[in-house]
């Protein structure tokens, strides 16, 4: 078994030294065959895995503020998930049935990879490099926000609202699926699917149509008791962290030079009389 793990590590990090170093430009990228233009994404999605993980050991000040900020945000948030849950739990009898269907599929990992491949198949097969490049920032996300909820299901093992033993309930390592509560998978899936997609597209109303589809299941599986509401904000924000991470390696790296650089969200703090706000400007 160690053998085969040491075997996979090195197969790995030779196909992301690869990556580093051999950026195609788009009239190259043209001259190669469906496998050759597989190998060299397979390549993509490794590095942008690799970086994903990575990144963190790069931050810089404004990057540790905006962790900061996340940090402090759930923290306010874990001091209502009493109270949001009760709130969204009485909603489950008056919900729509055919949103709350959506959302469980929507958030599944079967409709989330089958999202991701169908996507980066069609733009291999018909050669378009935007689409490629779409699919392996779908493929890569999916795959390291998976790992990254899988793990901490099982670390963290916090109760799930429907176990009715509160938010400070938890069982590290215990493996039951009522401990599984943070972070939430459907969140991460649905939100990483749609974040990722909304960055081929400039117009605003569009990107905030996509968010929308992509919440849809974060909510629904709040409503149905399976998550917190501090759960559901935590899985987006690693959603979004990684996605952007992804991007900002495939954009920095020219691996699709054909495809002009995509901005995420900008989050701003705004205060009036009276209030205080987060608006997000994409």
């Amino acid at each position: 078994m160690k053998n085969y793990i040491i075997l996979l590590a090195l197969c790995f990090f030779t196909i992301v030294s690869y990556s580093q170093k051999h950026s195609l430009t788009s009239q190259e990228q043209d001259t190669l065959n469906i496998w050759q233009l597989a190998k060299y994404d397979g390549a993509s999605a490794f590095g942008g895995l690799a970086h994903a993980y990575t990144r963190p050991l790069h931050w810089d000040g404004e990057d540790w503020a905006t962790f900061g900020f996340v940090v402090g945000g759930t923290a306010l948030l874990y001091f209502v998930d009493d109270e949001t849950s009760d709130f969204f739990l009485k909603q489950d009898g008056t919900s729509p049935n055919i949103a709350k269907e959506f959302g469980e599929r929507f958030g599944s990992p079967q409709v989330a990879y089958g999202i991701t491949g169908s996507v980066y198949l069609f733009g291999l097969f018909t050669k378009n490099e935007r689409v490629r490049e779409t699919g392996v920032l779908l493929i890569s996300s999916a795959t390291a926000v998976g790992l990254i909820q899988t793990v901490l299901k099982t670390t963290v093992g916090r109760s799930r609202p429907q176990n009715g033993e509160g938010k400070f309930a938890f069982k590290p390592f215990s493996g039951e699926s009522g401990f599984r509560s943070f972070p939430s998978g459907h969140t991460i899936l649905s939100f990483t699917t749609a974040y990722a997609i909304s960055k081929q597209f400039k117009n605003p109303w569009v990107k905030a149509g996509i968010y929308t589809v992509g919440m849809i299941s974060p909510i629904s599986r709040i409503v149905n008791g399976a998550h917190w509401l501090t759960d559901v904000a935590l899985s987006i924000a690693i959603s979004i962290a990684t996605v952007d991470a992804i991007d900002n390696y495939l954009n920095g790296k020219n691996r699709y030079p054909g495809d002009p650089h995509k901005k995420g969200i900008t989050w701003n703090i705004n205060f009036g009389v009276g209030s205080m706000g987060i608006v997000g400007r994409f």
